[in-house]
């Protein structure tokens, strides 16, 4: 290399900072220097970076001294990495300080000063300087206004946002696939999937990013079906997904009547030979935890090499929520003897819910007292926790130490014990507290109805229904829905409108009597601290539930695993049913209902009866 060549120092400055290796690149300079070599324009803002990537603000600025002796302190590229540097290892206000001063600004400084205030939270100053850019009369390019897009995400501002698409449209940018990402992103951010959906459509090219957030825009709203479409669209159009576009549809295959569309994602990534980096196996590990395989979900956890603390914390999560509270504890201890992970909180917050589902008092009090935030949700836990142990005096006291007595999920934990050990009376004080904190919630109400039901206080539930009907409130309904043959059949409580009621009704008939005949204890039906109206007025045989369940037998394959989701909590008597009818048909039924999985096999539950 000629040791004179400034040319041939910059490149090797390059090289350095470009593969990492920072110190190098100081070092480099340093030589450069020593060797009586003089620095350019095109040497100082490659060094002015790798001191901004050291962190090391001192070294910055000697090198700004060195500008200023060799007069490229005005030059643009030079000023807009002091700007930068000063902004990273100073503060936002230096680097403004900076900016204000320059008298080469253009583009790339001011949209470095925008990025500067967005990483500090402040999208309303960087909005505001591009605004002042625009007034300026600097020729705007797609960074600016994607970083100016990007402001009114974070500010949630629909009108802004769409003052800047028009803006878009003058400058001539709408085929631009950068500034048309950030808009679909920023249209997302904002909650307005429709507007997302037509920037999408308008798009003339679109790359895997254009895919990848709109697809997350439905799935964040809950349009999984279409999510789905999107993807076929995708694969259709030639685009292939990438880790980060397959972690993000996953989710929305993460329900039981989804799940094949995530089985074919999955099939899909094995044929198509796709590295399936830790990212990935997180995500189809979790979508088929919460789509009730835990079986597949086990199967992917055995099959990841070096696991991290996402993937112990959905396993740990999983076996909680389908029941095996004991199984989880035991995975617990077995990731704390791994020296490689840091347990985080989010770990220790599924730990706490396995403890819950064990009803392990003693080592969910240790492990509450290993997390540092004791906010709500898990304060709420631990008086789950007491209270599914029957432990009330311990879990009010707890309540009163952490004042937390008006936080309405934290009663609802506590009435769920009530609802467990029969506490009758402490639920209906509970129920009059929920009435009073939540007087436009109709499920208030209709616990209170069916407690008076229950005493057979017939006035008092009238007037329950009279408070409900003149507020205007309308309890939810419970509905449940099975997948068959690639259609979801929804059953309400009562329902005779489907096609096949009379078999399903005939069937029901059929398991009743047979149960019958096995002579067991039946639990008398207790609605008293109950969440649905209906189905208190209602045969528990007709429950929205059963109804699903007994279309299942009918209309699948004998031995056939049986899942059904209900939007509601399965009462005692559909609890009981269902063991029942999984001992007496000899196959596994499961339920997921608002808080767990249920699965009924051998006449068995994995709750052991504390639902």
């Amino acid at each position: 290399m000629p040791l004179s060549s400034t040319f041939a120092w910059n490149n090797l400055i390059q090289t350095s900072v470009t593969s990492g290796d920072i110190s190098g690149a100081i070092l480099v300079y340093q030589q450069m220097l020593i060797r009586g070599v003089c620095p350019d324009k095109h040497t100082l803002p490659r060094v002015l970076t790798a001191s901004r990537l050291a962190g090391d603000l001192l070294f910055g600025k000697q090198v700004q001294g060195h500008a200023l002796k060799l007069g490229l302190h005005g030059d643009r590229y030079v000023g807009t990495a002091l700007i930068e540097m000063y902004g990273w290892l100073d503060s936002v206000g230096a680097a403004r300080s900076l900016f204000d001063k320059s008298t080469c600004k253009d583009s790339v400084s001011w949209t470095v000063l925008a990025r500067l205030y967005l990483t500090e939270s402040k999208p309303q100053l960087a909005l505001d300087l591009f605004g002042e850019m625009v007034n300026s009369g600097v020729q705007i390019d797609s960074v600016a206004l994607a970083t100016a897009i990007g402001a009114c995400g974070r500010l949630k501002s629909l009108h802004k946002g769409r003052k800047l698409q028009e803006i878009v449209r003058r400058c001539g940018f709408e085929s631009d696939v950068l500034v048309g990402n950030s808009l679909l992103q920023m249209y997302i951010d904002c909650g307005s999937i429709i507007d997302a959906r037509a920037i999408f459509d308008q798009m003339p090219s679109k790359d895997v990013i254009s895919w990848t957030t709109i697809i997350h825009g439905y799935v964040k709203q809950g349009g999984f079906h279409e999510s789905l479409k999107l993807f076929q669209h995708m694969n259709k159009d030639g685009i292939k997904p990438d880790a980060l576009s397959i972690s993000t549809l996953l989710p929305a295959c993460a329900r039981m009547t989804a799940c094949k569309h995530g089985k074919e994602i999955h099939g899909h990534l094995l044929r198509s030979g796709m590295k399936l980096n830790l990212t990935i196996q997180n995500a189809i590990m979790d979508m088929y935890m919460k789509a009730g395989y835990i079986e597949y979900a086990l199967k992917i956890f055995k099959g990841i090499d070096r696991r991290d603390v996402i993937s112990w914390t959905v396993m740990i999560l999983g076996y909680s929520i389908h029941g095996e509270g004991n199984l989880a504890l035991s995975l617990f201890h077995k990731m704390e003897e791994d020296a490689g992970i840091q347990i985080d909180e989010l770990a220790y917050d599924a730990v706490l819910h396995a403890c819950v589902t064990a009803c392990a008092v003693e080592e969910g009090k240790f492990y509450f007292n290993c997390i540092r935030n004791h906010n709500t949700a898990r304060s709420t836990l631990m008086v789950s926790l007491l209270a599914r142990a029957g432990l009330f005096a311990e879990a009010n006291a707890f309540i009163e130490e952490l004042q937390i007595e008006r936080h309405v999920e934290v009663l609802r934990a506590l009435l769920d014990g009530c609802r467990i050990h029969h506490e009758v009376r402490l639920g209906k004080r509970i129920i009059e507290q929920l009435c009073e904190l939540e007087p436009l919630n109709a499920d208030n109400y209709v616990l209170h109805s069916n407690w008076f039901a229950h005493h057979e206080k017939w006035d008092m539930v009238d007037k329950c229904k009279g408070m409900m009907n003149d507020m205007g409130l309308k309890p939810q309904k419970a509905y449940s829905w099975i997948e068959h043959r690639n259609k979801v059949h929804v059953f309400g409580t009562g329902d005779v409108s489907h096609p096949r009621s009379e078999k399903i009704y005939w069937q029901l008939e059929q398991l009743k009597q047979r149960r019958e005949k096995m002579q067991e204890p039946m639990r008398d039906s207790d609605f008293s601290l109950h969440d649905v109206d209906e189905e208190r007025e209602c045969s528990p045989m007709a429950h929205s539930e059963m109804l699903a369940v007994s279309f299942g037998l009918i209309s699948k394959q004998t031995g056939t695993t049986i899942r059904v989701t209900k939007n509601h909590r399965v009462c005692d008597s559909c609890h009981d049913a269902l063991k029942a009818i999984s001992k007496l048909e000899q196959r596994e039924v499961i339920v997921k209902d608002l808080h767990r999985f249920y699965h009924f096999r051998d006449g068995l539950c994995s709750c052991c009866d504390l639902q």
